[in-house]
């Protein structure tokens, strides 16, 4: 395996933390406005004449969730200067919605029975159900990109979506996988959760047809904010608390899917590691979990995921440095000291 591409120290991260605690309400402050519009608009957006489309998408859309990825939308579009409403609220609805519908299709796949502390679609309603409701969202997210007129924003979220929907593929393939690599996994969360918060950003620029530079920036921020939000997800699995994650510890281990945590614990751990690693995700069984929680801190993955999430964080902190100076570019800072506020 490669060596890991962290060698600096964290004290930039630890900064982070101590002096974030707050959340994302400062960031949510700036665009206050926009955000009850989007609001507003994603409940009349959900509206059909078959009502088990309007009961499951309410019953998911009001799970609650941070919403960050049309957060970030939002302050891009704004720190590149849009001025209207309607544009900017469209699109935060059009990220909106294709991110639920991919929470649909994966509790579906993943046979998950929560989702921010409360039972699933697929547990209430079936499969079928939840897996059509989420192709409803798909198309009325494209439906209101039509709507926005603008070239640069379909391609970005066509590419996006097609990136997103290839990460899941992919993840799906090495289920019980026990061999997968960090590169490879850094491969598959690039495509199945950094994709959607690089076009979040991007699509701001495209909206407002921001300078290159600009946009440059945004994407980098984009990507790299999103890397680390899902290794910020991979740690807590393993070292947060139920009501902090909305489901149980270990839920990666009983889909058997090796994320980072574990990746790091089979390649440095002992041979009995290693085993018992494999043998838990090949069964896809979490009953071992106290035994792989122990090799999981033992063998110092918690603190290399945290460390890797850590460097992400930094990348996207770096790429606001070429962003205008405005309070919108302090927003995206903010949400990724509160992304680094999760690993305390």
């Amino acid at each position: 395996m490669p060596a890991s591409p962290v060698a600096e120290p964290l004290a930039t991260l630890d900064a982070a933390i101590a002096c974030t605690a707050t959340g994302p309400d400062a960031a949510f402050g700036l665009v206050r406005g926009d955000f009850e519009a989007v609001n507003r608009l994603i409940p009349q957006q959900l509206s059909s004449s078959v009502p088990l489309i309007e009961d499951i998408g309410r019953h998911i859309v009001s799970a609650g969730g941070k919403r960050l990825r049309p957060l970030i939308a939002l302050l891009a579009s704004r720190l590149c200067g849009h001025e209207g409403v309607d544009g900017p609220v469209r699109l935060a609805v059009v990220i909106e919605f294709l991110h639920t519908a991919t929470l649909l299709h994966d509790d579906v796949v993943d046979h998950s029975p929560l989702r921010r502390g409360q039972a699933t679609a697929n547990t209430l309603w079936g499969n079928g159900p939840s897996v059509l409701v989420g192709d409803f969202l798909y198309s009325r997210a494209f439906e209101l990109m039509v709507e926005l007129d603008s070239m640069p924003v379909m391609a970005i979220i066509s590419e996006a979506t097609n990136r997103v929907a290839e990460g899941e593929v992919m993840q799906l393939a090495n289920i019980g996988n026990a061999d997968i690599d960090e590169r490879e996994y850094m491969a598959i969360i690039r495509r199945k959760t950094a994709m959607l918060f690089q076009a979040s950003a991007h699509t701001g620029a495209a909206l407002t047809g921001a300078d290159a530079a600009t946009t440059a920036a945004l994407k980098n921020y984009g990507l790299h904010f999103g890397l680390a939000y899902q290794l910020v997800d991979d740690w807590l699995d393993y070292a947060g608390e139920r009501d902090v994650m909305g489901k149980d510890a270990g839920n990666d281990l009983a889909e058997g899917k090796m994320t980072l945590p574990l990746i790091h614990a089979a390649r440095n751990g002992s041979d009995a590691d290693a085993r018992l690693i494999r043998e838990s995700i090949a069964a896809r069984s979490a009953s071992r979990l106290p035994e792989v929680l122990t090799a999981v801190r033992r063998t110092g993955a918690l603190d290399h995921t945290r460390e890797c999430a850590g460097m992400e964080l930094r990348r996207a902190l770096a790429a606001t440095d070429n962003l205008p100076p405005n309070p919108y570019r302090e927003g995206l800072r903010t949400l990724a000291r509160f992304a680094a506020s999760r690993l305390a």
